[in-house]
């Protein structure tokens, strides 16, 4: 029998589960480059270097968003769909996202082209994922979306209009943030890689706070904090 301390992901490390999770927690949630929560942490009697966060962000992160995906509602049935153009090693590159009427990220695929085969790539991953296709469909006046949607999910409503696809549109701006922070992406790989642990990461705290309460807004933030401590295996704070 397996004793529950080598079920632990911390074995072996010298450092609390409480501190791998706040620091990953503060480098994916926020926009931190690696300095800053290495000093962030210093400020708490917490001596790691920037190269140990790294590590632990690629360790751990991607393994607690896929944790916080199998928690977190449906996603809704209206999909908005946007493409931002990204500067990897001087080269463009194309950011394609996906995200609900909530405002919840659904997905991103990162392209070197932006075309009816680009945006079927897409729409692949999406019904993939979500499996099932959306009640409506909206993206800006892009050609490339409309000739996927025909072959790929004919029968679903499709809405062309850039001022409709606000919500998609300011999605992008975190990235935007982390873009600066991080001195531009390395490759195609380190941003897929990146965002496919912070959307999800950033979908557990998404919290709105129209038509609540500030008491319901805690309540719900206290609520998501208990998430994460269930998928970090940490113990909550009270």
């Amino acid at each position: 029998m397996v004793s529950p301390a080598a079920k632990s992901p911390y074995s072996g490390y010298r450092f609390p589960a409480e501190v791998i999770s706040q620091t990953v927690w503060l480098y994916f949630r926020f926009p931190l480059s690696l300095r800053m929560v290495e000093e962030m942490l210093a400020a708490r009697g917490i001596v790691v270097s920037h190269e140990t966060v790294r590590q632990w962000a690629l360790k751990f992160g991607q393994e607690f968003a896929n944790r916080i995906r199998r928690r977190l509602p449906c996603s809704g049935d209206k999909w908005h769909l946007d493409e931002v153009a990204i500067k990897i090693a001087g080269v463009k590159h194309w950011l394609w996202r996906a995200v609900d009427q909530a405002g919840m990220v659904l997905d991103v695929l990162v392209q070197s082209r932006r075309d009816k085969r680009a945006a079927k790539r897409l729409l692949r991953k999406l019904l993939k994922r979500q499996c099932r296709a959306p009640r409506v469909m909206i993206t800006d006046k892009l050609p490339s979306y409309g000739a996927a949607k025909r072959e790929l999910i004919p029968s679903v409503e499709h809405r062309q209009h850039k001022g409709l696809n606000n919500r998609a549109e300011n999605s992008h701006q975190p990235l935007r943030r982390r873009e600066r922070q991080m001195k531009r992406f390395k490759s195609a790989r380190h941003v897929q890689r990146f965002l496919s642990a912070h959307d999800q990461i950033a979908n557990l705290f998404h919290l709105r706070r129209d038509h609540i309460t500030a008491s319901e807004h805690r309540a719900a933030r206290a609520r998501r904090f208990q998430v994460w401590a269930d998928v970090s295996e940490v113990t909550a704070a009270a």
